[in-house]
């Protein structure tokens, strides 16, 4: 079904956070719960959110037939754009041992031997998948290049794949992600920050600059320096923060007011405490301590301390081969001790926010882009109670449905 004109019918339960920015603390866990309601489609945008029977709207209409809606899914931090894989490392880990390859230098050779045009496709396929399941907006970090030329290659493989795919696209530069073996470290500071950065910002090619901050990885001194290039080239900012260790990173994200803080496994109390004063968004990935047998991190606290909490995949070929946010939902039930409505929250409004798109998407809103799911459940609690399970029996962005729908039923207002 290709319309932007729609109605949506039957709904047995329409649930939804609402607002245009992170909700924090109390307000996490509030949701708008709507049963027997209706959503009106115009243009791509929600035009009418209501219960019982509608005005009679002359448009093409979709019977839900009682099935749970809730907004789009929302992924704030993949990886998403790669080539090869990383299996062995996969089966390292299951049987218990450190692993010794070559992490993400081994996705980075790769990568940077695939053409632009292997990406795309490999992409657009793992993306479909991501759709099939529920996730309308997804942000894709660069990361796996580690040069000018190959970074460059990645954010034009998303640019590419804006094109291929019908959700949102959110390009992220993570040029400082590691170390290439054929520089020093501090040539490849200089390179990203004299040459990487304003080359990406010179082409439109993202909006937002992240940088790994962690114990082996970038110190705080040099994430602010790629940071603080990356604000003078109009990017926003985002830091891979305190995933190994207790680095500070955190705190170097509320000092900058990051748009959102990653990972975040072991932040600090004064971390917690600088995230909170610059509203600065959490976005917690449990499956990446799933995969990887490290201790998950503390939403409770984060979330009692008033920092607005979201949920990202991290989607990658190393640390997290997760492409499913139903499944990052049930471990954040089970894992992170989140309670329904926060979990949905944390999938949708609060994501969006970390991608600085809380105004247009992440609700069921009038005014807001028509990005919804139709679940094959009676309520949004469902969700990731059945965990592993596909439960997106359609899925719409922009008002079009492009999940395999039932054929449409008759118009429910025709007299």
């Amino acid at each position: 079904m290709g319309t932007m004109d729609l109605l949506v019918w039957g709904i047995g339960q329409l649930a939804t956070p609402l607002g245009s920015r992170a909700r924090a603390g109390k307000e996490q866990g509030q949701v708008q719960v709507l049963k027997e309601a209706y959503v009106h489609v115009q243009g791509g945008y929600v035009a009418e959110v209501g219960r019982g029977k509608p005005s009679r709207i002359n448009c093409p209409v979709l019977d839900v037939e009682g099935r749970a809606v809730t907004p789009g899914l929302v992924d704030p931090h993949t990886h998403a754009v790669f080539a090869g894989h990383r299996v062995q490392e996969f089966w390292a880990r299951g049987r218990g041992e450190k692993y010794t390859g070559g992490g993400i230098l081994t996705t980075v050779r790769a990568t940077r031997e695939a053409s632009l045009q292997d990406l795309v496709g490999g992409a657009k396929a793992r993306l479909l998948r991501m759709l099939g399941q529920g996730t309308t907006t997804m942000e894709i970090k660069s990361g796996y290049g580690l040069s000018l030329e190959e970074e460059l290659k990645i954010l034009r493989a998303v640019r590419a794949l804006q094109g291929e795919v019908p959700m949102g696209l959110v390009p992220t530069l993570m040029a400082a992600h590691a170390f290439p073996p054929e520089l020093s470290r501090e040539a490849y500071v200089r390179t990203i920050v004299e040459d990487i950065v304003p080359a990406a910002a010179g082409e439109g090619l993202a909006r937002f600059c992240d940088v790994f901050c962690d114990q082996g990885f970038f110190s705080v001194e040099e994430a602010r320096a790629v940071l603080q290039a990356a604000r003078a080239h109009g990017l926003g900012l985002k830091v891979h923060a305190d995933e190994l260790a207790p680095v500070g990173a955190a705190e170097l994200a509320g000092e900058l007011s990051a748009i959102s803080a990653e990972h975040l496994l072991h932040v600090s109390p004064a971390g917690i405490e600088a995230l909170a004063r610059a509203q600065t968004v959490a976005v917690l990935l449990p499956a990446t301590a799933l995969v990887s047998s490290l201790p998950y991190p503390p939403a409770r606290d984060l979330i009692g301390a008033g920092v607005p909490v979201a949920l990202g995949t991290d989607f990658n070929p190393g640390s997290s081969p997760v492409a499913s946010m139903p499944l990052v939902m049930s471990l954040a039930a089970l894992k992170l001790r989140m309670s329904p409505e926060e979990v949905l929250c944390a999938a949708t409004l609060n994501a969006a926010a970390a991608l600085g798109l809380a105004h247009e998407i992440g609700s069921v809103e009038v005014g807001k882009k028509a990005d919804l799911v139709v679940w094959d459940a009676s309520s949004f609690e469902e969700i990731p109670y059945w965990i592993g399970q596909n439960l997106a029996w359609a899925v719409l962005t922009g008002g079009r449905v492009v999940g395999p729908p039932p054929s449409p039923g008759p118009d429910p207002c025709a007299s």
